[in-house]
């Protein structure tokens, strides 16, 4: 999973993407299509229905979707941006301009339909092995294009956190990603969750070094752990939805790539031949669709 650029203006109209790359390179030119038919949903109770809390009443939605099944927490591994640049002929940085465009219309589109929590993979820690100049050039772009957008965050009422290790990225994001964090910690509207050098195996490991510290000073005894306690420790105790109640993952692969382990344990999974930057509302109500239509059990029997 790779380091995509936020470029959010929460237009809430859909666009194909084009290439787009660096500075220097030239703009994407959008061009707006029709949205797909709309229609208003009931209001939100608080009534868990199949194994998921209703998201938030906010806009509408596509046709054919329900307001009470739809998902509270959606977590997107982004997938296949230097695909879609190479398919192309285009620069790898064309890919992930293109990517940042995908991720701008899946936050819109979570705003206006009312999902609290949207978890995108950044930038794994696996994704250091890559050349160098790619990932230099991955960090000083996410800079510049969150610094930009932060404005975007407050104005639109957009929380965000991060999870994962940030002290192994430049001291430039380091102080813009806190700044982002602190600046936009009381909007409400969704909580948009970046995982930037995250493993989801480490989130456990640190978890349970917390864990142990905490006996070792007495403070709890070996037979006070259970989920409840570790889960509080994990990286997602920013949310008060810290498992997904869906996950999708473009470009075809079929894998979670050490993303959220403990956190998906439930979690409906979805994948998708579409490249990242190719994935847009009519791939994101697919799969809304798709997780409308599952029974979700959590071990049990069907009532």
């Amino acid at each position: 999973m790779t380091i995509l650029p936020l470029h959010l203006h929460f237009s809430l109209t859909r666009s194909p993407v084009k290439p787009h790359s660096l500075p220097h390179a030239p703009r994407l030119k959008l061009t707006q299509h029709a949205r797909p038919q709309v229609v208003a949903g009931p209001p939100e109770n608080s009534v868990e229905i199949n194994g998921t809390f209703p998201a938030m009443v906010s806009g509408q939605l596509p046709s054919g979707l329900r307001r009470e099944l739809m998902p509270s927490h959606v977590a997107v591994i982004m997938d296949g941006n230097r695909r879609w640049a190479r398919m192309r002929g285009l620069p790898i940085g064309s890919g992930y301009e293109a990517g940042a465009q995908a991720l701008r219309r899946i936050v819109e589109l979570c705003c206006e339909w009312g999902i609290r929590v949207l978890t995108v993979f950044v930038f794994s820690s696996d994704n250091w092995f890559r050349p160098k100049v790619e990932t230099d050039l991955l960090m000083d772009l996410f800079e510049r294009v969150l610094k930009y957008e932060l404005q975007h965050f407050e104005r639109e009422n957009v929380r965000v956190s991060l999870i994962g290790d940030t002290t192994k990225l430049p001291k430039s994001l380091q102080e813009l990603l806190a700044n982002s964090v602190g600046t936009a910690q009381k909007n409400s509207r969704l909580h948009l969750i970046m995982a930037v050098n995250y493993s989801g195996q480490n989130d456990v490991v640190q978890a349970c070094q917390k864990i142990a510290v905490k006996v070792n000073d007495g403070l709890i005894k070996p037979n006070d752990i259970n989920k409840f306690l570790v889960e509080k420790e994990l990286e997602t105790n920013c949310t008060d939805y810290p498992h997904p109640d869906l996950l999708v993952r473009t470009s075809g692969e079929l894998r979670i790539s050490n993303f959220l382990l403990w956190q998906l344990a439930y979690t409906e999974l979805y994948f998708t031949n579409s490249l990242w930057p190719d994935f847009g509302e009519d791939e994101f109500v697919e799969a809304l669709f798709s997780f409308q239509k599952r029974q979700r059990r959590y071990g049990g029997r069907n009532s």
